[in-house]
C-alpha cells in the first residue's frame, strides 16, 4: 500500500505513487553539488540541482546494509547520468540535504526535491539494477511515470475495468511539462502493460493507434529519457542513447562535413552481450595532435578503459569489441577545418574482445572447464602502426568433426572476416606453429554448436616489427 507522506511530498512505492500536491518541485543548477555515500565512501553529484527556491541538494546516502552486487549496480546505473547529461559524480564534502539510497519495504522515491534525508528505496534481489536504480532517480529528478503524462490519451488507453479500485490511482493523469518531447513508449518510467492487471492476459494500457507497440522496459534510460533529463536541468550535452541490439550512429551532418567545437557522445547499451562497433566510414580532419578526433571506451563514461585512443584522418579503422554490453564513442571537433566525419554500425558478440596492449592471453570462455554451446566469439588483436602479431595456440582441444563443421576456430590475417584465413578452420587436437599477420591485425573466430564441449583453447600473443 502507499506510505503517508507531509503535505506537498509526492512518494513512489514500487510501481505506486502516492499524490498529494502536484506542485513538482525540481533540483536547479547551483554552485553547490549533489551527493551521496557509498557505503563508507563518500560521493557526490557536481552539476547541484536544487529547488525552485534555490535550496540546494546536498548528498544521496547509500546505507551501510547494500551489499557489493547493489553497490555496482547502483555506481554503474549512475555513471550513464554522467555520461549522457550534466549530472555527475564527485566526492561529498558533508551537506545537509541528501537521498538515502537503502534497502528499505519495497522500489520508491520522492518525486523531485524535499531537502533533508529524502529516502530511496532499493530493496534487495528486486530493483537494484540498472532500470530499477534508474527508475527511481528519475523520480528524484522529479519526473512522473509516462503514462501518467497530461497527454497521454493521444497514445495509450487505459482499460480501468482489469483494474481493481484500490489502484485506480496509479492510472491518474497528471499536469505535467512535458518539456516539448515525444510521449515514450520506451521509458524506464513506462509501466509495462499489464501492470495492476486483476484479470489474466489482459492489459491495463494499451497502445494506439497500434497496440502492439511495445512498452516498458527495465533496461534503464531511453534516449527520450535522456533527452527529457538534459531540457529539464538546462543541460547543453551533445549526448545520444543507443539501446537496441543493434544501430547505425554517424557524425552530425554525414555525409556533409560535421560541425564546428562539437564534443558528442553516443552511448551504446545493448540489452544483453558484448558490443562490437565497425566503422563503415571515416574521414576526420587530419593533424599532427588530432584536433578533432574520436574516441571509444570500454563502458558507459569517459573514465572507462579506452579501445581506441585519439584517433583522426582516413582510413578504415579496425573492429572494437567491449567487454559488456557497454560502449561510449566521443566525437571532438576545434573551430577550424571539417570534414565529413563517420559513419558506424553496432551489434552484440556472445563473447570476445578488442587486444591493444601487448602481450596477453586469449582464451574460450570457462578455459579450462568446457566452453558454453552455442557460441559466436570474435578475438580482434591490432599491433601498433608498423608492427605485426605473432599469435601462439598454447592448447587446442575442439570437437572433432569431418571438415571441422561443429565446433571450430578460423584466424584471419586481417580485422575482419574478409581478410584472407590463416589455413582453414580447425578443430580437433591440434598443435600449431607460431601464425604471424601480414599487417597488423589479426581476428580469432570460434564457433560452437549446440552439443558435445570440449576444452577450447588458450593462446598468447605479442608484437614485432
Amino acid at each position: 500500500m502507499c506510505h503517508r507522506v507531509p503535505n506537498g511530498k509526492h512518494l513512489v512505492l514500487g510501481r505506486l505513487i502516492c499524490l498529494q500536491n502536484l506542485s513538482l518541485r525540481r533540483w536547479w543548477d547551483s554552485e553547490r553539488p549533489i551527493c551521496f555515500v557509498l557505503n563508507y565512501d563518500r560521493i557526490f553529484i557536481t552539476k547541484t540541482l536544487q529547488t525552485e527556491l534555490k535550496e540546494p541538494l546536498s548528498s544521496l546516502t547509500f546505507s551501510f546494509d547494500l551489499g557489493q552486487d547493489e553497490v555496482n549496480a547502483i555506481t554503474t546505473a549512475m555513471k550513464e547520468y554522467e555520461g549522457l547529461t550534466c549530472v555527475q559524480f564527485t566526492p561529498w564534502t558533508g551537506e545537509d540535504d541528501y537521498l538515502a539510497i537503502q534497502s528499505l519495504d519495497g522500489c520508491w522515491s520522492y518525486i523531485g526535491y524535499y531537502g533533508g534525508s529524502q529516502a530511496v528505496s532499493l530493496l534487495k534481489g528486486f530493483c537494484a539494477y540498472n532500470g530499477g536504480v534508474q527508475h527511481e532517480l528519475n523520480h528524484a529528478l522529479g519526473f512522473y511515470h509516462e503514462h501518467n503524462r497530461s497527454d497521454r490519451d493521444d497514445y495509450v488507453t487505459i482499460m480501468y475495468q482489469y483494474i481493481s479500485p484500490e489502484n485506480i490511482g496509479n492510472f491518474d493523469k497528471i499536469s505535467t511539462n512535458n518539456l516539448g518531447v515525444d510521449y515514450d513508449y520506451s521509458s524506464i518510467l513506462h509501466y509495462a502493460g499489464n501492470a495492476f492487471s486483476n484479470t489474466s492476459g489482459q492489459n491495463t494500457i494499451v497502445p494506439h493507434p497500434n497496440p502492439n507497440v511495445p512498452i516498458g522496459q527495465s533496461y534503464g534510460l531511453s534516449n527520450l529519457d535522456v533527452l527529457k533529463i538534459n531540457r529539464l536541468y538546462g543541460c547543453d550535452e551533445c549526448s545520444t542513447l543507443l539501446s537496441a541490439p543493434n544501430g547505425t550512429l554517424t557524425s552530425t551532418n554525414y555525409p556533409s562535413n560535421y560541425q564546428n567545437n562539437a564534443n558528442c557522445v553516443w552511448l551504446i547499451r545493448t540489452p544483453s552481450d558484448q558490443v562490437t562497433l565497425s566503422f563503415n566510414a571515416f574521414n576526420v580532419q587530419k593533424s599532427q595532435s588530432c584536433t578533432d578526433y574520436i574516441r571509444v571506451y570500454d563502458g558507459a563514461t569517459t573514465s572507462a578503459p579506452m579501445i581506441l585512443d585519439k584517433t583522426c584522418g582516413t582510413g578504415p579503422l579496425p573492429v572494437m569489441i567491449a567487454s559488456t554490453n557497454r560502449m561510449l564513442v566521443e566525437f571532438v571537433t576545434d573551430s577550424a577545418i571539417t570534414a565529413p566525419g563517420f559513419k558506424a554500425t553496432y551489434s552484440t558478440v556472445q563473447c570476445g574482445g578488442t587486444f591493444y596492449t601487448p602481450s596477453r592471453n586469449v582464451t574460450t570462455p570457462n578455459y579450462p572447464k568446457s566452453y558454453p554451446p552455442n557460441l559466436d566469439c570474435q578475438f580482434i588483436i591490432t599491433a601498433p602502426t608498423s608492427y605485426k602479431v605473432a599469435l601462439n595456440i598454447n592448447n587446442f582441444f575442439v570437437e572433432k568433426s569431418a571438415n571441422c563443421q561443429y565446433d571450430y576456430l578460423e584466424i584471419y590475417d586481417g580485422n575482419s572476416m574478409s581478410a584472407p584465413k590463416i589455413g582453414s578452420r580447425y578443430c580437433s587436437y591440434q598443435v600449431f606453429n607460431v601464425m604471424v599477420s601480414s599487417g597488423r591485425s589479426m581476428l580469432l573466430r570460434f564457433h560452437s554448436d549446440a552439443s558435445v564441449q570440449m576444452y577450447g583453447f588458450t593462446a598468447s600473443y605479442n608484437f614485432g616489427e
